[in-house]
């Protein structure tokens, strides 16, 4: 049947508007939407940035860095090294200000002066290494920790006194964050040790001290791995030469560990607790390395 050429055209007139509608409005939800294969990038990119918060840990100084000093020339250097948190030791000797006392055998009144002196200079004490033998010992040093504000206790205590200092930990709510010297001078020199002592005592946390796990000739990347969860605070130091008992300090990046390797692992582990420059050379006069070691590890 022929169709003649006026009704094809009528027909083509008809047909036109709705084909117009169609694909204006297939083109108005793409300009809204976007294609899908632009929107499946942008989530993607928004979700990994939304999964990788940036690290929270702080920076602060072992006072053991300046142990050749008193207490009150402690915190000045502290200050001038514009940090906030600081790691007390219990054979610290502390100096006229304290009657030449240790920070061990302080009285209530000289914890007092202690806490005084840090708010003045706008400084917190966030642990304290302790020394600490039996339950009496251990009630002292979580009473100092609790009235100086302390977050935890770092120490290496031994096998038989690990449920007393578990228990105690829970009770005041100040952690136990076990220390590692090197291989030969503490029970702790390898993760494995550290993992038996967390076993079964839920208030255990780890201080991790880099420069030893090098000197017993382990990678301290490696040990954060395998450390992963426990990790309370660390002991930022740089040696020398790898799996040398004998090992000298040096300023933190001019030694054999891999800081950026740290780093990585750290971050990987959403670690946010505390990192302390701990130095250990040039004791008379070493504020100049720790300035640089700190700024050094921030800028990792």
């Amino acid at each position: 049947m022929q169709i003649s050429l006026k009704s094809r055209l009528l027909a083509a007139g008809r047909a036109l508007p709705a084909a117009l509608m169609l694909l204006s409005g297939a083109l108005f939800q793409l300009a809204c939407n976007g294609s899908p294969a632009t929107n499946a990038h942008t989530d993607s990119t928004t979700s990994s940035r939304n999964t990788a918060p940036p690290p929270k840990w702080e920076t602060g100084i072992a006072l053991y860095s300046f142990n050749r000093h008193s207490f009150t020339a402690a915190l000045d250097k502290v200050d001038s090294a514009g940090v906030r948190y600081v790691e007390g030791f219990s054979f610290y000797m502390l100096g006229k200000a304290f009657n030449d006392s240790t920070m061990a055998a302080l009285s209530p009144a000289g914890i007092s002066r202690m806490r005084k002196m840090l708010e003045d200079k706008g400084i917190s004490m966030a642990s304290i290494y302790a020394d600490a033998h039996n339950m009496e010992e251990w009630r002292k040093y979580f009473d100092m920790a609790k009235a100086l504000g302390a977050q935890y206790l770092t120490c290496e205590p031994a096998k038989d006194q690990w449920d007393v200092a578990d228990s105690l930990a829970g009770v005041y709510g100040i952690r136990i964050a076990i220390h590692e010297h090197a291989r030969g001078s503490s029970a702790y020199w390898h993760p494995d040790s550290v993992l038996a002592a967390l076993e079964g005592h839920p208030n255990f946390g780890v201080c991790a001290d880099l420069g030893h796990w090098a000197r017993s000739g382990l990678k301290p990347e490696d040990c954060l791995k395998k450390l992963k969860g426990h990790i309370l605070g660390v002991h930022l130091k740089d040696i020398d030469s790898f799996n040398n008992l004998n090992a000298e300090d040096v300023m933190v990046g001019t030694g054999v560990i891999n800081f950026a390797a740290v780093v990585h692992e750290l971050k990987s582990q959403g670690f946010n607790g505390m990192i302390y420059v701990e130095c250990e050379h040039k004791m008379e006069n070493n504020l100049e390395d720790v300035i640089q070691s700190i700024n050094y590890f921030n800028k990792l």
